[in-house]
Formats: structure tokens, sequence, C-alpha cells
């Protein structure tokens, strides 16, 4: 008996028990869905958030980085002007040499017998020479005799066959004379053969490559079918060539620094100017050909080095907006602008230039107006918004080159 009213009086107790927690559970539930339906008929009824930008003008002058190759001030590639041998060689790839140093000696044993036998026929010719004016002396002194004998004594047909032959006599001195003069020529011109034996650097550089070893034979001339025997480069002073594409050809400044930069030597700018164009476009690639020339001192640069250049272009005074403030709607471009009172009112705008991530204006904004990012199409002409911050302030800072650059190179490679 006592047993049973026991379990009735907990039965109860647990009953009342889930009564009251059920009753709090559904209180709380009551007050969560009150709040939450608050909060929402506040959300809205309240402005939506936006971020904003100021059109700002455009700098004056942007960075333009494009890569560039480097060549030496002057590559050469030297051949020899003899056919023979390499005897010996001197300098080596890497070696830093000056003008008119010897790089090799070359034997030529057939230009040495050429020359041998030249000088052989030049002293027979005038050997000649002598014996052409002994006979020619004495055909003079013979024909004076005759000339100024007596009459009767020489008959007038022997006097003018002793003239004919003085005549003829001086004739063949003249002519022996021009043979000495050719065979002359021939040992002159095979002696100047002769120092190019020796192959010298025609100005101070760096070898950068050695193509010959002891024994090779080498030919004369500089045809498709011969090899250079040393390719030299003076890199003390580097040219570089850069493609700028034709978007922006027009825009160069030609009177501003262009620095080279390269991954190998991270801390390093090296600072040059543009000294000349082609002054053309590629039709093939529509890029115009830019040097930079480049200081080069501590010969750091060298020639084939792929360097980053930046370039320096005149800028035309315009205003300009993220990207992301641009609307597309059937009526053409337009941004939002928020008034001071928070108010969005719709601009009808001209695209001047399209970069990238910026937008150059031609018209339809002044400058200081702020712009909607990322405009919701939610948002309706005249409807009032709440700037994020509330401040009034502009949500992103008004762009430098520096943050240019990068979006001049995309849109630079695409045209504008």
């Amino acid at each position: 008996m006592t047993t049973g009213f026991t379990l009735a009086i907990s039965a109860l107790l647990i009953a009342a028990g889930l009564c009251i927690g059920f009753f709090i559970v559904q209180r709380h539930r009551s007050r969560d869905t009150r709040e939450l339906a608050a909060e929402t008929a506040a959300s809205v009824d309240a402005a939506p958030v936006v971020d904003v930008a100021s059109a700002s003008y455009a700098p004056p002058t942007e960075s333009l980085s494009l890569p560039g190759e480097t060549r030496g001030w002057y590559q050469s590639a030297i051949y020899v002007r003899v056919n023979g041998y390499v005897a010996k060689w001197f300098s080596d790839m890497g070696d830093y040499v000056h003008k008119g140093q010897v790089l090799a000696t070359i034997d030529t044993p057939e230009l040495d017998q050429q020359l041998i036998a030249a000088q052989q026929k030049l002293a027979v010719s005038q050997a000649e020479v002598a014996v052409m004016d002994a006979n020619a002396d004495f055909a003079k002194k013979t024909y004076e005799r005759w000339r100024d004998s007596p009459k009767g004594v020489v008959s007038e047909q022997e006097r003018e066959e002793k003239e004919a032959e003085y005549s003829s006599s001086a004739a063949r001195v003249n002519a022996a004379k021009a043979q000495v003069n050719a065979d002359r020529a021939d040992v002159d011109q095979l002696t100047d053969l002769e120092n190019f034996k020796q192959v010298t650097a025609p100005f101070d550089g760096v070898i950068t490559k050695r193509r010959i070893d002891i024994g090779d034979l080498v030919t004369a001339g500089s045809t498709s079918n011969t090899t250079p025997v040393y390719n030299i480069a003076q890199t003390d002073k580097i040219r570089v060539f850069v493609d700028v594409p034709q978007a922006v050809a027009g825009s160069l400044d030609m009177a501003a620094l262009a620095v080279a930069s390269s991954n190998e030597f991270p801390n390093q700018k090296f600072e040059g100017k543009i000294a000349r164009t082609s002054r053309s476009i590629d039709p093939s690639s529509r890029t115009l050909r830019v040097e930079v020339d480049i200081p080069n001192p501590k010969l750091v640069l060298v020639p084939g080095m792929y360097v980053e250049v930046a370039l320096q272009l005149k800028h035309v005074k315009a205003l300009e907006v993220p990207a992301s403030a641009m609307v597309f709607s059937s009526a053409g471009p337009q941004v939002a602008v928020v008034d001071n009172d928070g108010k969005v009112s719709f601009h009808d705008v001209r695209i001047a230039v399209d970069e990238g991530d910026y937008v150059e204006i031609g018209s339809g904004l002044s400058a200081g107006d702020r712009v909607v990012l990322n405009l919701s199409s939610q948002i309706s002409d005249g409807e009032r918004v709440t700037v994020h911050g509330d401040d009034k302030s502009v949500a992103e800072a008004p762009p430098t080159p520096a943050r240019r650059s990068a979006s001049l190179v995309s849109s630079a490679a695409g045209g504008r």
C-alpha cells in the first residue's frame, strides 16, 4: 500500500516538472520569435549598406612593365681573312680583351708560298726593267748619233729606223715598269693578308664564344658555309629592346627614365633612357620596337638576359573609377552616385578608356563623386543607402601608378 502511494506521488511530481519545463521552453521560443520578427522588420526598413569610391583624376604618368631582352653595346662575330690552320689561340670564353689584342694565330702555308712566288716574280720584273733601261739608253744614244750625222753619211731611212728603235725601247721600258707595279701590288696584297694571320679583337669587350681549337682548318670569309672563330660583345653599356603594344605606343614618355629589373638581381634596379624607336609598327605583332640604353659599368647585365622594363606613359587628365562601379543597362554604361544625404542617383557616363581594373570616364561624372561599388540589382534610382562605415569616406584609395601597372600590362596587350 505504502509502495503504490509513493510511486503515484513520484509520477505526479515528474508530470508536474515536465509541464513546467514545457511552459518555460514555449515562453522562450515565443520571445525569440518576436525578437526575430522585430529584427526582420527593422532590417527591411533599414537602408542597404554599400561600399563607395571617389571618382578621381588619373595620375599624370603611369608605369607600364614589359619584357625586354639585353644585347651588347657592340656584338660581333669574328671571321678569319685567310685560309689555313689554327696554330694557337690565346683568349677563351669569358675573357675580357682589348681592341687590337691577338686572340689566335693562323698557319697559312699556301699563302706563304704565294707571297714568296710573288716576291720572286717582282724581282724578275725589276731585273727586266734594268735590262730594258740599258737597251733604251743604248738605242737613244745610237739614234742621237745617226740624227746628228752630216747629210750624205747616213740615209734618211736608216735615221728613221734608229728613231723607231729608240721609241720602241722606251715603250718596252714603260711596259716593264708597269709590270713591276702590278707585281708589287700582288706582293703588297699578299703581305697585307699575312697580317691577318693574327686574329685580333675589333674593340674592348668580352669573348662570348670560342669556336676553334688548335689544328682546326679555317676558311676565309663570312659566308653561310663558314663559321666565326670568336664572338665578342662590349657590355659596359647595354642595349635593351622592348616591344611596346600599339595601343600605348603613342603615350610613351621619351624623356622619362626607364627602369629594368631581373629576377637574378632582385635588389637591383638598372636605370636608363629610351634612345630610339623603330618608328614603325610590326604588322605581325602590332608592336613598336623600343631601344633603352643602360649604363653597365660593373658588367652585371649580360647579353641575352630576360628583364622587366618599366616605361613611363604620359596620361591625359581624366577621371577614373574602379571597374566594379560600372553598371551596364539597356541605356548604356552608368554609375550609381551617392549624394550627401545617402540618396542614390544613376548617371549616364561615357567610357574613354577601359584599363581592366579601372575605367577612365569621358563624361557624366565630377571629381569627388562617390560611386557605389558592386551595386546590387535590388537598389533603384532615388533609394537611400548607408555608406559602409557611415563616414562618407572613400572605401577604396585612389589608384596610384604602382597599383595600376599590372592592369596596364594586360590591357595594353589586348589593345584599348
